[in-house]
């Protein structure tokens, strides 16, 4: 007996507009996307804002949540369950019509972003930017494909404090300083080839998700716990 494959199945279609049909002419439109990954755990209002910061600068068509049903750098202990953060993003991102929210790594099984990315490149017609945190770039080395990821598609790199000195000195800086757009070019980003990245410095935003947590935590706990010594 022959053993097939395993073929993901995605039981929600991608938009018609980035999907690549063969008969697709080679000049066709290509939508500027920018895939904003993460955990969303929970999804807060500086998400909302830096995607349509990053938007309006890098001229995109849509900005894409990721809700990653698990990210490999973070404890398992730490994460929400899944439904729930998907439910904040949807939350958070409602009413703005170029913000989706997509399960498309639960659905694909991927826990890694090379790989996501790798499949939505070839399936997809659209130009992707992969957005991520300044915090974020400090870390790039340690993730899964790092350097084919950078080579896949353009990157922006959105400022974020306390972390702009060493993401700027760090690995990933230094390994395609060569590659770097100034940011009065960073409309052009979309169009260019791999490598390419552009850092931005965004309105910073105060909001995080760690903030949240703990804050909630907090909240939780009855009022002796959090008391100090008398």
């Amino acid at each position: 007996m022959m053993l097939r494959r395993p073929v993901a199945r995605i039981n929600r279609p991608l938009p018609a507009e980035v999907v690549a049909p063969e008969s697709a002419p080679r000049m066709a439109f290509r939508p500027k996307i920018g895939l904003l990954g993460g955990s969303f755990n929970p999804a807060h209002e500086g998400h909302r804002a830096i995607s349509l910061q990053a938007m309006k600068q890098l001229e995109l068509d849509r900005v894409w949540w990721l809700v990653s049903p698990q990210n490999p750098l973070k404890q398992q202990g730490d994460m929400a369950d899944f439904d729930e953060r998907m439910a904040s993003a949807r939350a958070v991102a409602a009413g703005h019509p170029r913000l989706v929210v997509t399960d498309l790594e639960q659905r694909l099984g991927t826990r890694y972003s090379i790989d996501t990315l790798q499949w939505l490149t070839r399936r997809c017609r659209a130009r992707f930017v992969w957005l991520i945190g300044a915090d974020n770039l400090v870390q790039l080395p340690q993730w899964r494909g790092w350097r084919s990821l950078v080579g896949l598609v353009p990157i922006a790199v959105v400022d974020r404090e306390p972390y702009s000195y060493r993401a700027l000195a760090g690995r990933m800086a230094r390994s395609y300083a060569a590659d770097r757009l100034a940011e009065r070019d960073a409309p052009g980003l979309a169009g260019s080839d791999a490598p390419a990245w552009v850092y931005l410095r965004l309105r910073r935003q105060r909001a995080s998700s760690t903030a949240i947590r703990q804050a909630g935590t907090a909240e939780s706990q009855p009022p002796q716990a959090m008391e100090g010594p008398s």
